[in-house]
């Protein structure tokens, strides 16, 4: 797993920080790039607390002071995440919420990048390598990520099928075995009816993997679970940042399982490829 990003750190424990160090905190994850050049005078100033209690919050977070913990924050942008206020204001004009968007999209990426567990992906693909079938089942949302996955694994010489209605994931679900893996996608794991289809397939030996929030009902019945907590705080306005991240964690499974299957495979996948040349117009053209 890679080392977490100070930027993510320092969010996460912004609700255990006291009032001055989370005074701090806000100044700098308001505009990261700007503390990056900040003198400890001017920061301490924009944050209104003393000097020392700046000191103190690098101390926090490992840092021997200052200018170390400017350093350690100069490398966390570097690795490509930018950690800004998202939120969509309901004065917002093009030039403003687009870029909102793609921002908040880009960071969430990068915070479940760098807390996603390898070893629970690797163990994800163990189940999909030995299923004797795949279902895929979302609702809302998720039943368009539940579709793509579909169009993913179909190709691995697998059953699978994608369901976005209840009462056929319930039925489904009744008559699963040992060796069908359900595949589960819900955001907030939350849903009843998808819980409730979780515990019926689990009654019937099936396994089931959930794409879900970590402590989620869901994740408690699932059989092994790929956490994922991506805030979604744009409230009436809602790019669901959350199907983006599900969406790459599949292409992340896929990846997997195409590896594991080992350069024999290839060819089948291509073959696949090639099957869809004949309606494709040539780049000439």
């Amino acid at each position: 797993m890679h080392s977490q990003n100070l930027i993510n750190i320092i969010t996460d424990a912004l609700p255990g920080l006291n009032k001055s160090e989370s005074k701090v905190a806000q100044v700098i994850l308001s505009d990261p790039d700007a503390a990056t050049r900040s003198s400890i005078a001017t920061l301490a100033k924009k944050a209104g607390v003393s000097e020392p209690s700046v000191n103190r919050f690098c101390k926090r977070f490992n840092a021997a002071g200052f200018p170390d913990f400017k350093l350690k924050l100069a490398k966390s942008l570097v690795s490509g995440i930018r950690f800004v206020n998202r939120n969509v204001d309901p004065n917002d004009d093009v030039d403003g919420y687009t870029p909102k968007i793609f921002d908040s999209t880009i960071n969430n990426l990068a915070l479940v990048r760098d807390k996603i567990s390898h070893s629970r992906v690797n163990q994800v693909v163990d189940k999909l390598i030995q299923a004797k079938r795949i279902y895929f089942f979302g609702l809302g949302a998720s039943g368009s990520v539940a579709r793509d996955a579909e169009n993913k694994f179909f190709r691995f010489n697998l059953p699978v099928s994608c369901h976005d209605d209840v009462l056929m994931q319930r039925m489904l679900a009744s008559t699963g075995t040992t060796g069908d893996v359900f595949f589960i996608i819900s955001h907030t794991g939350r849903t009843k009816e998808v819980v409730e289809v979780a515990e019926i397939a689990r009654a019937n030996g099936s396994a089931v993997i959930g794409l879900t929030a970590p402590k989620s009902p869901l994740a408690d019945i699932s059989s092994v679970t790929l956490d994922v907590e991506v805030p979604e705080n744009t409230d009436e306005y809602m790019p669901m940042t959350s199907r983006i991240v599900h969406l790459v964690i599949l292409d992340v499974l896929a990846t997997g399982v195409t590896l594991r299957r080992g350069p024999e495979f290839l060819p089948h996948l291509e073959k696949i490829k090639n099957s869809l040349k004949p309606t494709r117009y040539s780049k000439d053209n």
